[in-house]
């Protein structure tokens, strides 16, 4: 219904001779479901732009699989890495995807667990979110067998230097090229077959002092992502590992 000019005028008389309580409980009255809509709409402005401007770019991703970084490790891998090249570590990071278990084996009380990670990490590779993996030597074995890892040699044929330093640190791993596994799964083969090859796809960065002194009980191996769209990130990250490793190579000398 519309009000008249003198109807209106009359209700403003009557709002300003109330009381401030008066009038706060008139306006929550009658104007309750603006004011709740228009405080989730600032809400959620507010947050958006908080969002912004904290945001940090992402200049290289990476997964920890069957291992585990503290603290001070992934400060070094992290905040060390960004301020070593130079960026803000407010408003750059490495990313790191935590709590990746994988294994082959169906009887582990954490399959379940590790079928979920399996996904996660197929996600990042198919999204170009992954560049390069830390792992545990059985981590290791599974991302070779299925082809995820870099050829090294064709990564590093560019930097001789580079290649130089990490020759004692790259590792070999075999990688399928082609097998009867679905056939053999569904017992339609007697025996599982396989066509496969050795390639230099893993550096063993154990003996590198950031991960001597994290005290990894077993041998810690990177990997890098065959589609990576960030390979000069790639290769500066390894050349930051493997600064620390010159250093103490030449103390030792």
């Amino acid at each position: 219904m519309k009000l008249t000019e003198k109807q209106r005028a009359a209700r403003r008389a009557a709002f300003q001779q109330m009381s401030f309580t008066e009038k706060a409980e008139h306006i929550w009255t009658y104007y309750k479901m603006p004011i709740i809509l228009g405080l989730i709409g600032l809400y959620l402005l507010c947050s958006a732009v908080h969002h912004q401007l904290t945001k940090k770019e992402v200049v290289l991703y990476s997964a920890h699989i069957n291992v585990s970084a503290g603290d001070a490790l992934a400060s070094q891998l992290n905040e060390g890495f960004i301020s070593a090249t130079g960026a803000d570590p407010k408003k750059s990071e490495v990313y790191f995807y935590r709590g990746i278990y994988l294994s082959n084996d169906p009887s582990s009380e954490n399959h379940q667990y590790a079928y979920a990670s399996r996904l996660k990490m197929m996600a990042a590779i198919e999204a170009k979110q992954l560049d390069i993996v830390l792992m545990n030597r059985e981590a290791y074995d599974i991302f070779s067998q299925k082809g995820y890892l870099l050829d090294l040699n064709s990564l590093l044929s560019q930097n001789d230097s580079l290649h130089q330093l990490l020759e004692p640190h790259l590792t070999t791993n075999t990688v399928i090229i082609d097998d009867n596994a679905i056939e053999y799964a569904l017992n339609e083969a007697k025996r599982y077959q396989a066509i496969t090859e050795e390639v230099t796809n893993g550096i063993d960065v154990s003996m590198f002092p950031v991960f001597q002194q994290a005290g990894f009980p077993a041998s810690v191996y990177l990997g890098v992502m065959p589609n990576s769209p960030r390979f000069p990130a790639v290769i500066e990250y390894i050349e930051y590992l493997a600064a620390e490793q010159s250093v103490d190579e030449r103390l030792a000398g």
